[in-house]
């Protein structure tokens, strides 16, 4: 049988978020395969009300699921509880939240 990684928020506790530098105090993450050098993997994410991210384009895909809460993103949709949004390679956007939100990222890229 092959090893599983489980990753349990019961278990395991949030840390402050800074892959992209500091002053992102209402942002925390759990990476659970999340490698900083390719910059793919998953992680949970956790924004706190008020929050925002800086403005980014992804290298790779970028996709995400609303477990709680909502995110606003960039141009200008709501995302809520149970929806998932998909960013292709090149995408270019920020998320915000007025009342916190809790989602599970996922980026990958397509192997060469």
């Amino acid at each position: 049988m092959t090893a599983a990684q489980i990753t349990n928020l019961d278990r395991y506790a949030l840390v402050p978020y800074e892959l992209d530098g500091h002053g992102y105090d209402l942002i925390s993450w759990l990476p659970i395969t999340y490698d900083e050098v390719t910059e793919t993997g998953t992680y949970f994410f956790r924004m706190e009300p008020g929050a925002e991210t800086a403005a980014h384009t992804h290298r790779g895909y970028e996709e995400y699921y609303v477990i709680e809460g909502s995110a606003i993103e960039s141009d200008g949709r709501v995302l809520t509880q149970g929806d998932m949004v998909s960013y292709p390679p090149g995408s270019h956007h920020n998320t915000r939240t007025e009342d916190g939100c809790l989602l599970i990222v996922s980026e990958w890229q397509r192997p060469a």
